[in-house]
């Protein structure tokens, strides 16, 4: 039976992108995502794109027995794991369930993977496990900080777990991959970021203001201690992050044992502001926003030292920020809806 590697949130932002560049890549995989936060449409799209079948289950990560029933149905070697909740400002509402989702999905997947034997884990964690960094860049070596919001400290929680895990039992590969900000899209148009719900991130809601969905772009802050008051990012087009997955996945089946962090990062931060003036020259389009209070869980800037990755993985951003806005906003303009259909006009009355 072919190997299989199990992508967990596959049918999301990330997930699907990546997924896409491991069928390409002449990997068999499997997309398991319970599309709270994402759509069955994108799994369609891959189909298209990479002229395939793709194995697709619905269903959670912290159903056990579904997990179980996975593994000893595909011949699984290695995960991917995306699933799990990501916005910021969300988390500080709702903290238990990313603890539930997040945590508690997680070492339900770790528990299923080693019941069936399989220990070679790429895991999705996030740059927010630094918390506000003392120092910029940011490099692994740093260490952790205090996370500044729910969404963070679940993913610190995950990379403890992870650790643990490994010193513990060392038939375990594990991949930490510590990413900063994915934006950009395929450049195909057919899959990109498409958030159930009103976004939370920076560009598709400038793309919604650009395309006339909303009236104007909200900047949460503008007296942080940065260059023009609103806060820094580390932008990553999305898919060098997806080719970031794909080398971490060939280190780790080269039997490399115990776990392994990785920044994954352009390694150039810029504002809220400077991220609307070029997306303003890119397009030709005007984009009105408006100031409001900072936005809790924010911090005033995130931004990579990616050199460990190009040393260890041979990996480093490729794309500049010009291309990732032009594939956003392709996607923003071939998509206006995400992956729902366009919803039909009202009608008058008496029509």
């Amino acid at each position: 039976m072919r190997k299989t590697t199990l992508i967990t949130g596959g049918a999301g932002y990330l997930g699907s992108h990546t997924a896409l560049q491991l069928i390409e890549a002449g990997h068999s995989v499997l997309i398991l995502d319970n599309l709270c936060n994402s759509s069955r449409e994108a799994v369609a799209r891959l189909e298209l794109l990479s002229h395939s079948h793709v194995d697709f289950i619905e269903g959670d990560i912290r159903d056990a027995a579904l997990l179980d029933e996975i593994f000893s149905t595909y011949a699984i070697d290695a995960v991917l794991h995306f699933a799990g909740l990501k916005a910021v400002a969300q988390s500080v509402r709702r903290p238990m369930d990313y603890y539930a989702n997040n945590v508690f999905g997680t070492l339900n997947l770790c528990q299923a993977m080693a019941r069936a034997h399989v220990f070679n884990l790429v895991f999705s964690s996030s740059a927010t496990v630094y918390g506000e960094p003392a120092r910029m860049p940011i490099v692994e070596e740093h260490g952790t900080g205090k996370p500044a919001n729910p969404y963070g400290r679940s993913k610190l929680m995950i990379e403890e777990l992870l650790s643990d895990l490994a010193l513990a039992d060392s038939r375990w590969n594990i991949a930490v991959l510590r990413y900063f900000n994915p934006i950009g899209a395929h450049q195909s148009g057919l899959i990109g970021e498409a958030p159930s719900g009103r976004p939370n991130n920076l560009l598709p809601c400038l793309t919604e203001v650009a395309s006339g969905q909303r009236a104007a772009l909200t900047v949460y802050g503008n007296d942080y201690p940065t260059v023009d008051g609103t806060c820094i990012r580390d932008y990553i087009h999305v898919l060098d992050l997806a080719e970031g997955h794909l080398k971490a996945l060939q280190v780790l089946q080269g039997d490399e044992h115990g776990l392994h962090v990785w920044n994954l990062g352009s390694g150039t931060g810029y504002s809220v502001l400077q991220i609307i003036s070029a997306f303003e020259d890119v397009t030709g389009l005007r984009i009105p926003y408006r100031f409001a209070a900072r936005r809790a869980g924010d911090v005033a800037e995130c931004r990579a030292d990616a050199s460990k990755a190009g040393r260890e993985l041979g990996w480093r951003a490729q794309r500049e920020l010009t291309q990732m806005l032009i594939d956003s906003w392709r996607w923003q303009t071939s998509n206006p809806w995400g992956y729902r259909p366009q919803p039909a006009p009202l009608l008058a009355v008496g029509s």
